[in-house]
């Protein structure tokens, strides 16, 4: 792995951006290139710990990823779909490891990671915190050991900013429920219910989202069955879980072999 690799923050002014910028440049294992934002942005051109309000990190913020990219051996994007998936190109042209926190991607979006993943690293993950992934293996355990009598529920809260819903996380939850019990997602996701909607589907996996307040982040699974319930349940406090998270799959990735990777690689939890 290179000694310090230098780490790129894209849409380094929103929430997750400051803190990736704060945790990456205090981090001693790499050093914080680059930092970029859309074009017409308040920031370009100023130094990204200024503009954050603190002390210069000698790091400019541009709207030019192609320049940014070709001097990081990492980026860490948690933006929007389209920008990420400019960003996986240009990554990949510059053999940089992507680390993609994004949500809300079709699968139109994904086809176009994997074939970008071809030539470069790409971590992608709807959550990147230990405890999120250790939910997500033992969801897959339990439904595996659970038959249809169970319904299940995947049932997650965000705040009131969070513009899509399920949450990349509950829908990580959801594919560890649905391959557990030898299905797909797709067929079995039940998401949408108002009004008359009759009774519940056996087998299904439903989705309920929750949004207010400031809320960083709760997922329940709940395991309904004749007679009992079973709920895994995981709850963020602090967002720097997913920026370290995120640092941890960017160092990972250095000298990987290109590849569609996720958290559960990064930590080596896969089965």
């Amino acid at each position: 792995m290179t000694d310090t690799p230098g780490i790129v923050i894209t849409g380094a002014s929103g929430r997750m951006g400051r803190m990736l910028v704060e945790t990456v440049a205090a981090a001693p294992a790499c050093k914080l290139v680059g930092a970029l934002e859309r074009p017409g942005h308040d920031w370009i051109g100023q130094d990204v710990g200024a503009a954050m309000g603190g002390q210069p990190l000698g790091v400019t913020v541009s709207d030019d990823p192609v320049a940014a990219f070709a001097r990081a051996q990492a980026v860490i994007d948690f933006t929007a779909p389209a920008a990420t998936v400019e960003f996986a190109d240009l990554a990949a042209q510059a053999r940089a490891v992507h680390v993609i926190g994004t949500t809300g991607l079709s699968e139109d979006d994904l086809a176009r990671l994997s074939r970008a993943a071809r030539h470069a690293v790409i971590v992608r993950a709807g959550n990147m915190s230990l405890g999120v992934n250790l939910l997500v293996q033992l969801t897959k355990r339990v439904a595996a050991a659970l038959d249809e009598d169970f319904d299940i529920e995947v049932i997650e809260a965000h705040h009131n900013r969070k513009v899509d819903a399920p949450s990349g996380t509950a829908l990580m939850l959801g594919e560890a429920a649905a391959k557990g019990r030898g299905r797909d997602l797709t067929e079995v996701s039940d998401r949408a219910r108002d009004g008359m909607t009759g009774v519940r589907r056996r087998g299904d996996i439903g989705f309920s989202a929750v949004r207010g307040g400031d809320i960083v982040g709760e997922h329940d699974v709940l395991f309904a069955g004749p007679g009992e319930r079973i709920v895994l349940r995981h709850v963020a406090s602090d967002r720097r879980l997913f920026a370290k998270g995120a640092l941890r799959a960017a160092l990972w990735g250095q000298d990987r072999k290109p590849g569609d990777y996720d958290m559960i690689d990064v930590l080596g939890l896969a089965d």
